[in-house]
């Protein structure tokens, strides 16, 4: 007797038919009645009364199927158990991150991440830059991906790279004529939306402070929550809003992203604990590395200084 055994038991009791049993076990019939009745020869009692409409248990089945049951649930319970005992013990590598950067590449390092590593349990957590900076501290995250520059004695920053800035702008929006790329100073009769509208500060700092340097002044600010959020209140018209050039991997339809006259970058920015010299974030300094050659970005020789000496 085996659990293959018992499962088929317990598929037929429920079914009260073989055939049925049969297709909700993905095999053949005869196969299945033959498995039945060797498990009945090997207990010695007849387990179905065949001759019932519906087919029934017998005296016997009913009993067997009682711990049937018991034995099959114990096992789930076991292998859930071996489950939750491996994940316990397996190393665990949590990587926070702001949404903008899930756009620059951030899911190939990931899956390069993984696949160096498969043995850590890799968990993602969405959260803004500044919190970033407590969730290092306090030892909720390993490692954060975010756009805020800031200074803090427990906390080592590698900047991985400056991206451009780009507007983006609704279809047949006026700043959309001719090819030419937009001056910020074009801003000053515009909406602007910026997020995150908190935790500040944020990205949206880092816009309006672009702004200031320019001298724009825009015809209004809308704060909110989130990148989509953003996208789409400029779908609809609402404002303009600039964002890193990688969102216009995203595809969409209904804007256009256009460069602009001035240069204006935003950082995207490794954090970590100082001092950690772990294989797991140095293995994640490794798949930094290898995706940005294999986009012929820029690696910053703080990151190459990370990878782990042959």
């Amino acid at each position: 007797m085996d659990i293959r055994q018992l499962r088929y038991f317990l598929a037929v009791a429920a079914e009260r038919n073989f055939s049925r049993a049969a297709e909700r076990l993905n095999m053949a019939q005869p196969p299945l009645s033959r498995q039945i009745q060797q498990l009945e020869q090997e207990v010695g009692a007849t387990l179905f009364d065949r001759d019932a409409r519906p087919m029934a248990l017998t005296g016997a089945g009913r009993l067997f199927y009682e711990h049937a049951v018991q034995v099959t649930r114990r096992l789930e319970e076991l292998k859930d158990a071996m489950r939750s005992f491996v994940s316990a013990n397996r190393p665990r590598f949590v990587v926070g991150f702001v949404p903008s950067v899930l756009y620059a590449r951030l899911p190939d390092i990931i899956r390069n991440f993984r696949k160096t590593v498969p043995n850590v349990e890799l968990s993602l957590v969405e959260m803004m830059s500044i919190e970033q900076i407590v969730a290092l501290k306090e030892g909720r995250i390993d490692v954060g991906f975010g756009r805020l520059r800031f200074e803090d004695p427990a906390i080592e920053r590698e900047v991985l790279r400056e991206e451009e800035l780009v507007a983006a702008l609704p279809l047949g929006h006026r700043l959309l004529k001719g090819e030419r790329p937009i001056d910020l100073t074009a801003l000053s009769d515009e909406a602007v939306i910026v997020y995150p509208r908190e935790p500040r500060p944020s990205y949206a700092d880092q816009v309006l402070s672009l702004l200031r340097d320019h001298g724009v002044t825009p015809a209004a600010v809308h704060e909110v929550r989130e990148l989509q959020t953003a996208l789409g209140l400029v779908a609809a018209e609402v404002g303009i809003c600039i964002v890193p050039s990688s969102v216009h991997a995203m595809g969409r339809r209904d804007l256009v992203f256009r460069e602009l006259t001035e240069r204006a970058v935003s950082p995207i920015i490794m954090s970590h604990r100082k001092d950690d010299n772990s294989p797991n974030l140095a293995a994640m300094a490794a798949s930094v590395v290898a995706i940005y050659e294999e986009w012929n970005w820029p690696v910053p020789a703080s990151m190459k200084r990370r990878l782990p000496q042959d």
